[in-house]
């Protein structure tokens, strides 16, 4: 009997896309940095929040809908933009069609392995996303190509990865599959046969090339020639990032990785329209808090100038009505939707937003809201030392940072 493609929850198409892919490729969509602290608390954290229902009073018609640098989206998830997508041999362009289908916006990475113009074809809501690598000609380059190609946005990543290391070993990625890598990879691979037949199917075999990063008449780099790059390169100032946002021109610019309030008060400062907070899904520094933690500091600071977004750990509707209840404007997803895309390609993906649209739209009626925008902090169940203020903010009366920019105090 032929198993349903159709999945109920996030979980289930993570077990899904284990049992499909081959076990280097589903390593790298779960590996974190050193021994998986930051990624085990992104859940945690939101698993420690409580929802206050209400019992009467709900509203027939709820509204999920928001902007996002003042780009519509159907609710308020966003597609995070992710590295080399071999899980599926039409990529980033399968998640593009399925982000247009379901009305919300594509993040699209660098390293992506289809090229911008083909990923705006699919879906014409995109936010391009750079890190700082190469010189700025370079940099400037890639941001004209973008804006030519029609993203309506520029995401800057500045928090990966300062650490490479992971206690259980780094999965295999090969630097790039020719004939001799095939064979070397075959025991892997073969035991996974649904995975093999979708490449088989199209005649082509998994490209780690990065098409964006292709030079003017070059050949495109591959994954890890690209990431050598940005090892190469200094690390930004915020001067850098000041000018990346000035050569990006008047369009929506957010910048990606902060964690700090003093941080995103120097975003501010450099003239971003929005700010992520992110831990880059626990594969930066590990120990690093869990982002919902450390989201409320941030909002009150910053969230009346700029639109603040979160991502890490996100697997459940609730979730990103926790989110929003604590300050977000959206929230991004990543294994989420990759694990999605594993499990059945393009449908995977829409399943995976569906499955968030229907678990937010069932928090809001429980809370008795009518929009995620009414969303707040009374709607929670926040226990005490929940929140953690780093970089030396001010936290709300009674809760000041530890010096040098530790914890709150525990929470009365």
């Amino acid at each position: 009997m032929r198993r349903n493609p159709w999945f109920e929850t996030v979980a289930e198409a993570r077990r899904r896309a284990e049992k499909r892919l081959p076990g280097m490729v589903y390593g790298a969509l779960v590996a974190g940095s050193e021994r998986g602290r930051t990624i085990d608390d992104n859940l945690k954290g939101f698993a420690d929040l409580g929802f206050a229902p209400r019992v009467a009073g709900h509203h027939a018609e709820r509204d999920l809908s928001t902007t996002v640098m003042g780009v519509k989206t159907s609710m308020p998830v966003l597609i995070s933009p992710t590295g080399v997508q071999a899980v599926d041999p039409d990529g980033e362009v399968a998640v593009a069609r399925a982000a247009a289908g379901r009305g919300v916006i594509m993040g699209l990475s660098s390293f992506a392995s289809k090229p911008v113009e083909e990923v705006v074809a699919a879906n014409p809501d995109v936010f391009f996303q750079m890190y700082w690598s190469g010189d700025r000609d370079t940099m400037a380059r890639r941001m004209e190509r973008a804006r030519n190609a029609g993203a309506k946005g520029l995401i800057a990543t500045l928090d990966w990865s300062f650490s490479n290391g992971r206690d259980w070993g780094s999965p295999a990625i090969p630097e790039k599959v020719d004939l001799r890598t095939l064979l070397r990879l075959a025991p892997g691979v073969l035991p996974r046969p649904g995975w093999l037949w979708r490449y088989a199917r199209t005649g082509r075999v998994p490209d780690l090339t990065v098409p964006n990063l292709r030079p003017p008449g070059g050949a495109a780099p591959t994954f890890f020639g690209a990431y050598g790059e940005w090892m190469r390169t200094q690390p930004p100032t915020w001067e850098d990032v000041a000018w990346l946002r000035d050569e990006w021109g008047s369009g929506p610019f957010m910048l990606k990785g902060v964690t700090r309030v003093d941080d995103a008060k120097r975003a501010v400062d450099a003239g971003v329209t929005a700010l992520s907070v992110s831990n880059h899904g626990g594969n930066n520094l590990d120990t690093t808090p869990a982002t919902i933690r450390v989201l409320p500091s941030i909002a009150e600071a910053v969230g009346g100038q700029i639109e603040v977004l979160l991502d890490g750990g996100v697997r459940r509707g609730g979730d990103v009505a926790k989110a929003l209840a604590l300050g977000a404007r959206a929230v991004l997803i990543g294994r989420a939707y990759l694990w999605g895309l594993a499990a059945n390609g393009q449908a995977g993906v829409e399943n995976v937003l569906d499955i968030l649209r229907g678990g937010l739209d069932s928090a809001v009626l429980g809370l008795g809201r009518s929009s995620v925008h009414d969303l707040c902090p009374d709607d929670l169940v926040i226990p005490p030392g929940f929140r953690l203020t780093l970089g030396g903010g001010a936290g709300p009366p009674g809760r000041g940072s530890a010096p040098g920019g530790g914890a709150d105090a525990p929470e009365s």
